[in-house]
């Protein structure tokens, strides 16, 4: 059963409009989570603002938003002059450019979400919207307000749907010329790249989900499991493992040829 949208609104390009859905593509919803409790009460631990400098519980009614300008030094902004600068609607994509579909980065993408015709009237106008996207090889941007901001959203055709990526800031975007640096001069010997190949090739298989399974969710499942049958029993954690010694000189040509030799078997 296809789980429920958890927004409704408009597709526009132009005089084009069409009713969507959207979901987010991905859940955590199945994630392990823990509560912090009391540990002699049991009880869970609830969580409030105080005052920084008396310590003092401080009221909801009394918390506002500032904007540091200097040490102790705050700039305050009402959730009115807050809101104010937000889009007007929260409830229309209006695709405003296109750009070319390879021209985005992976870096630049957030969150992606499943964008799909909330009724058979529009399932036209949506189709005639991704079918020429996908044909010119361009996504749609647009902006809009999601998660209580007004996010940069790129629109990409995807089988019967569109997938909504929200796009990260420019200022949330590190420039990778300064951390890759120049490329180096020098090319791999031709034998290494060689070796490399077949190493590459022994370990290539198709894509499964299943690669991306979380060891550490199943084993806290199986804990919890446990302690359901026999709640006084006492988990002990598990050491360490020690990291293997190696020496600082590795010879790579020999490293490549026991790998290979390692696979085969």
């Amino acid at each position: 059963m296809a789980p429920r949208s958890y927004w409704k609104g408009y597709l526009k390009l132009s005089l084009v409009t069409c009713p969507v859905s959207m979901i987010p593509a991905t859940s955590d919803a199945e994630k392990v989570r823990f509560h912090t409790l009391n540990a002699r009460t049991g009880n869970r631990v609830a969580s409030q603002y105080v005052d920084a400098v008396s310590g003092k519980p401080v009221a909801e009614d009394d918390e506002v938003k500032g904007y540091q300008r200097g040490e102790d030094d705050y700039v305050v902004l009402e959730d009115a002059e807050i809101e104010a600068v937000a889009l007007d609607s929260t409830r229309t994509i209006d695709i405003d450019m296109f750009v070319p579909a390879d021209s985005i980065g992976w870096v630049w993408l957030d969150q992606a979400h499943y964008l799909t015709p909330a009724d058979k009237i529009g399932a036209e106008a949506f189709a005639v919207i991704r079918d020429a996207m996908a044909r010119t090889k361009t996504v749609g941007i647009s902006r809009l307000v999601m998660y209580r901001r007004e996010r940069a959203v790129m629109l990409e055709p995807h089988g019967k749907g569109i997938t909504l990526w929200t796009l990260r800031y420019g200022d949330e975007v590190r420039d990778e010329a300064d951390y890759f640096g120049d490329p180096p001069d020098e090319k791999p010997q031709a034998r290494l790249m060689t070796l490399m190949r077949k190493l590459i090739d022994e370990r290539t298989v198709p894509w499964d989900p299943s690669m991306v399974d979380d060891p550490v969710q199943a084993r806290l499942l199986d804990i919890i499991a446990a302690k359901k049958k026999s709640p006084k029993r006492r988990v002990r954690a598990k050491a360490p493992e020690k990291a293997a010694e190696t020496g600082n000189v590795i010879d790579i040509m020999d490293a490549l040829r026991k790998s290979i030799r390692s696979e085969r078997k």
